[in-house]
């Protein structure tokens, strides 16, 4: 292991080295792909030295007690060793999972897509929650959220919204709330307080960089119309709002959350590019999914993932089967529990990938 990590802090230290030299700003494609391999290597190379420095201070500990008479130093020194040994082993156990081979696009942002299933009205209600939910834990955080296009539902919610999610590995951490998730309650329209069952799907993207998709603008077909939604006095009178028709794919983005048309084209733009990446993107996932059985973050979204149970205030995921009985505090953002469940999931399938 230790020679591995050796190999990889020297890697850094080249791409540090390369990324100080003036010229590579003429090449703007490799100074991006360049300080993006920096980043990512960082945490394997803090956890390289914070190693290193164990291994040292287990050699010293273990010298005092080979070599010191004095038994209250030897004391000292043995319980330092086991404390050391301790460290270790946990540090060797977060250096395997950073070493295991991830996902190239976990640190990118993401675009989030949540759309009403099965289940009329309730189904637009339910997608109203999740998308409070996940503004809610974003805003936990710290993550910038913005609004791309939105369709708001008949009687509240949205029959779709799409947002952009900035901030550092926001891909990595909702990548895992890719699928249909399922609501149990009594809706409001129900007089007889029968339970219903709705769904509604979400779709998480990283978001593409133009280093990571290169559009012709004559492949691109725009379009501009008046918005329809919240806007003040500038809606139905001025066309801001943005279609975007990629010609050679078919793929459609409309944004028209901003009063300016400009800031629009900008936000459908980005989702396009990210759109056209997940055509090759998938292609990785399912790759990754078919040597999984329980496909923790694989793509595919037609999976049922998460059940809502109002009556019970449960959530379930079955993926993992995992069960919490705190509903409410979920669906308030504390979204963390049940992601880095998954993650170990997920981390403990990708080691025994490693072990096969």
């Amino acid at each position: 292991m230790i020679d591995k990590l050796r190999l990889i802090a020297e890697k850094h230290e080249e791409i540090e080295l390369k990324l100080q030299d003036p010229d590579l700003m003429d090449d703007m494609k490799q100074y991006v792909k360049l300080n993006k391999d920096y980043k990512e290597l960082q945490p394997v190379v803090d956890a390289y030295h914070e190693y290193s420095n164990i291994l040292s201070n287990i050699e010293n500990a273990k010298s005092i007690l080979q070599n010191e008479k004095d038994d209250e130093f030897r004391e000292m020194a043995k319980m330092e060793l086991e404390e050391l040994n301790d460290n270790k082993d946990k540090l060797e156990e977060e250096i395997r999972i950073l070493l295991l081979p991830s996902d190239p696009q976990d640190r990118k942002n993401a675009i989030v897509e949540v759309r009403a299933g099965t289940g009329g009205d309730e189904a637009s209600l339910f997608a109203g929650d999740l998308y409070r939910m996940y503004i809610r834990f974003c805003e936990l955080q710290k993550w910038k959220v913005e609004t791309v296009d939105f369709t708001e539902g008949t009687m509240g919610g949205y029959k779709e919204i799409i947002l952009n999610v900035k901030g550092d590995s926001a891909y990595g951490i909702l990548k895992f709330e890719s699928g249909v998730h399922r609501v149990q309650r009594v809706p409001e329209t129900e007089a007889q307080g029968r339970i219903h069952t709705s769904a509604a799907s979400v779709v998480v993207l990283p978001e593409a960089d133009e280093v990571d998709v290169e559009i012709k603008d004559s492949d691109i077909r725009k379009d501009t119309y008046c918005s329809s939604g919240a806007g003040g006095q500038s809606v139905n009178t001025t066309y801001s709002a943005v279609r975007l028709t990629h010609v050679p794919t078919g793929i459609v983005v409309t944004c028209q959350d901003e009063r300016s048309q400009i800031k629009n084209h900008e936000k459908a733009l980005k989702v396009l590019r990210s759109r056209i990446f997940e055509i090759e993107h998938q292609k990785y996932l399912d790759a990754v999914s078919s040597k999984r059985k329980t496909m923790v973050a694989s793509g595919d979204r037609s999976a049922k993932i998460r059940t809502y149970n109002y009556p019970q205030n449960r959530i379930t995921d079955h993926r993992i089967g995992l069960t919490i009985h705190n509903m409410t505090n979920v669906l308030n953002g504390d979204l963390l529990p049940v992601i880095e469940a998954l993650q170990v999931a997920e981390n403990a399938e990708r080691m025994k990938e490693g072990v096969d």
